[in-house]
């Protein structure tokens, strides 16, 4: 993948979310939401629907837009995932978590208000794509961050721990806590272009590409450094997580993850050359364990 293109759509993600805060009315939430925001991340998320949007022709800028959405709901997540009472992390980004800097109540609120933060950005009236879209991307969003989505795979994944699960269970988890916005950013740029036909096969590609981030997150806790990762790492068999890591082993896992790429890869076929750029961005999650 050229870092390059990757670096350029971080950059100009960051650019579009520093703007739209410095134009939000100051308040005491702002400074905790830009710490656990910017400027950290690859904008993997971003970038995947940069790929997809590449495929349906959709506008740049919309894109960014899109994506910044995208990155304040990632954000939330995080910085909620980190806090004590979830999976009590210190380190996000190789730097203190949000709730180490600024306390647990402004982080659960920082959080809280970059979930709002998404949604006024997908419904503010700069987005120049047709309110009927609007709405349904609104939806989308939505079903992907709540139960249905995100908070409801951090549920089960909190439940799971020290308990043996199937490898459906394990999958239906981490479909819901990684898959769905992966789903969102695949299924966005369909929406925008109006060939709602191709939804369904979008959703499915989405999920997979979250489960292989996911499995490719679980390999780097296995195998990477805290200085990599950006965070504390070999937390999931301490706590007896229930990752595809723990249940299939390292080489199987490893197996599993080639197979599930290449799946995706054979559902991309018909799109040709326009699906290279979302290819490389597959084979770079792929790669980050290494």
């Amino acid at each position: 993948m050229s870092k390059k293109k990757l670096n350029k759509i971080a950059k100009d993600t960051n650019k579009f979310l520093v703007k739209y805060l410095k134009n939000q009315k100051r308040t005491d939430l702002i400074k905790p939401m830009s710490y656990g925001l910017l400027p950290g991340g690859k904008k993997i998320r971003s970038k995947i629907i940069y790929d997809i949007g590449q495929i349906f022709n959709i506008n740049y800028q919309t894109i960014i837009a899109i994506g910044s959405a995208v990155e304040c709901i990632h954000a939330y997540s995080l910085i909620h995932d980190d806090l004590p009472c979830m999976d009590d992390d210190d380190l996000r980004r190789g730097k203190p978590s949000t709730h180490k800097k600024f306390g647990e109540s402004t982080a659960v609120l920082a959080g809280n208000s970059l979930l709002t933060l998404a949604f006024e950005i997908l419904s503010d009236k700069k987005l120049k794509i047709d309110n009927q879209k609007k709405i349904f991307l609104v939806n989308y969003l939505s079903k992907s961050s709540g139960h249905e989505g995100i908070a409801g795979g951090q549920f089960s994944d909190l439940s799971f721990e020290k308990q043996k699960k199937s490898a459906k269970k394990i999958i239906e988890m981490q479909i819901k806590k990684t898959g769905k916005l992966f789903s969102f950013c695949t299924v966005a740029p369909v929406i925008v272009s109006g060939k709602l036909k191709e939804i369904k096969k979008f959703e499915k590609i989405g999920e997979q590409i979250g489960l292989l981030f996911q499995i490719a997150d679980d390999l780097i806790d296995y195998k990477g450094t805290s200085f990599a990762a950006g965070k504390k790492t070999q937390k999931d068999k301490i706590k007896g997580k229930a990752t595809l890591l723990n249940l299939f082993g390292y080489q199987n896992t490893v197996q599993y993850a080639i197979n599930l790429k290449e799946e995706i890869f054979d559902a991309l076929k018909k799109y040709d050359k326009k699906s290279q750029s979302l290819k490389n961005t597959i084979n770079f999650i792929l790669k980050r364990n290494k």
